[in-house]
């Protein structure tokens, strides 16, 4: 395996004329509903960079949505997929188990907040531990309705496009969705009528008002919500919020699941950003992160919660691959031999100070927000003074500031219920001088805006 060059280097036009003549073969063969953010074809990637066909280097600010924290190619994240593969590829663990599956459970009981006795079960995708960690709830209560928040994100499946918020791309066309679910506010600082710093209570109160009176909190089998809130915008809720909803549901006999798909495993400088007002979840579900690039998902919650599912109720096929187990093994043993979360909070430092510094010059920037290498900033309108005191979304500015950053060789990725957030998800290995390079290629494209 040979390192990528960690600089960026553009020799052509970007896309090149041999991406481009791939995404003409791609377009006769793969279906038109299969989006891209920027269609340019990768050869091989590492660190934080991803080299295309046509030889040019780009600065990684995606990681493939949260998904190469430790790089696209870790050392120990090969190794050991590479050995797993020589050994065997799929047995199905429903019909022979191996160990892999066993010390990923093992490190996910490890990890994960709270002292309690701990189980796991492996998937492939996010969507399906979400899906699965409502079926263990219902399970285990007795109940059916699922209360999730505004500008929410679950997956693409049936069941969690009901549990998203946002409709198009996620939900257009694709309805009827499942029923029993239903939807409260989230403490959403910047956009909170009276304030950031009212916010959390506030918001608690007028969600578990809306639970009590509309649902009955009886009736609540799980309460689901991300701990920094990834395509919705990198809303992180405001302080008191998350305390007092989980305070409810303990109350109450809810199952708690934080949803740490894209905010888990070192992302925001924790190991899960729930921890960072002490929340102990009853489920967390797990992917993106976990496995360095591999297929893998998990929900991990409280033994009893976990083996109240009837025997052969969870699982699937491919479910905790062990090529995909191996990997996870690779990517675990890398984040704490680097210290990644570390590295996490140092991203941070250095992101937040150069754009607080953009925010200074640009009106546009309405807020800087986020976590350890999760940050984003939120663009609005200021051509009028309606427009100022209403915060007006500007979608349009976050379009042209992504395609300038990537024409110049940054790949950046926007997000938002409103499409006007811009988020930045580097590798967590990237190097500083990557890291100030892309940010100077970012501030660049906001003094041409």
């Amino acid at each position: 395996m040979t390192a990528v060059p960690q600089e960026r280097r553009i020799v052509t036009a970007i896309p090149g004329p041999k991406s481009q003549e791939l995404q003409a073969r791609r377009l006769s063969t793969v279906a038109g509903g299969v989006g891209s953010v920027l269609p340019v074809f990768t050869a091989r990637a590492g660190g934080g960079i991803i080299e295309d066909v046509d030889g040019n280097r780009m600065i990684d600010f995606g990681s493939g949505i949260a998904v190469t924290s430790v790089g696209a190619s870790a050392e120990a994240v090969v190794r050991r997929a590479a050995a797993q593969l020589a050994d065997f590829t799929h047995t199905c663990f429903m019909v022979t188990p191996y160990e892999g599956y066993v010390e990923v459970c093992e490190a996910l009981a490890e990890l994960t907040p709270g002292d309690h006795a701990k189980k796991s079960a492996l998937f492939n995708s996010g969507a399906e531990a979400v899906e699965n960690a409502v079926k263990i709830a219902r399970s285990y209560t007795k109940r059916q309705a699922v209360v999730v928040f505004d500008h929410g994100y679950h997956g693409r499946t049936n069941l969690t496009m009901a549990l998203t918020s946002k409709n198009m791309p996620y939900k257009q066309g694709f309805g009827p969705f499942a029923p029993e679910v239903y939807r409260v506010p989230v403490a959403y600082g910047y956009r909170w009528p009276t304030g950031a710093e009212n916010c959390g209570p506030e918001a608690a109160a007028q969600a578990i008002d809306n639970i009590v009176k509309q649902i009955g909190a009886e009736n609540v089998a799980a309460i689901i919500i991300e701990p920094v809130l990834g395509e919705g915008g990198f809303i992180e809720p405001a302080k008191g919020f998350l305390p007092a909803i989980v305070k409810f549901a303990n109350d109450n006999g809810i199952v708690f699941v934080a949803d740490e798909i894209q905010s888990g495993f070192c992302r925001t400088g924790q190991w899960f950003a729930c921890e960072d007002e002490g929340i102990v979840p009853d489920l967390i579900t797990t992917a993106k992160g976990i496995a360095g690039g591999l297929p893998l998902a998990a929900v991990t919650g409280r033994a009893e919660m976990m083996d109240s599912v009837h025997g052969g109720g969870l699982g699937g096929t491919y479910g905790g691959n062990p090529v995909a187990c191996a990997g996870a093994l690779g990517s675990i043993e890398t984040m704490k031999e680097l210290d990644l979360n570390a590295a996490a909070k140092k991203i941070e430092s250095i992101m937040k100070a150069r754009l607080t510094a953009i925010q200074e010059k640009y009106d546009i920037v309405g807020d800087i927000r986020g976590r350890g290498a999760m940050i984003a900033i939120e663009l609005v309108k200021t051509d009028t003074p309606e427009n100022v005191a209403s915060k007006t979304p500007n979608p349009e500015a976050a379009g042209a500031l992504a395609k300038a950053c990537h024409a110049e060789g940054v790949l950046v990725l926007t997000c938002g219920t409103y499409g006007n957030v811009l988020r930045f998800l580097p590798p967590l290995v990237i190097g500083e001088d990557l890291l100030n390079e892309g940010l100077d290629v970012i501030e660049a494209a906001f003094a041409a805006l």
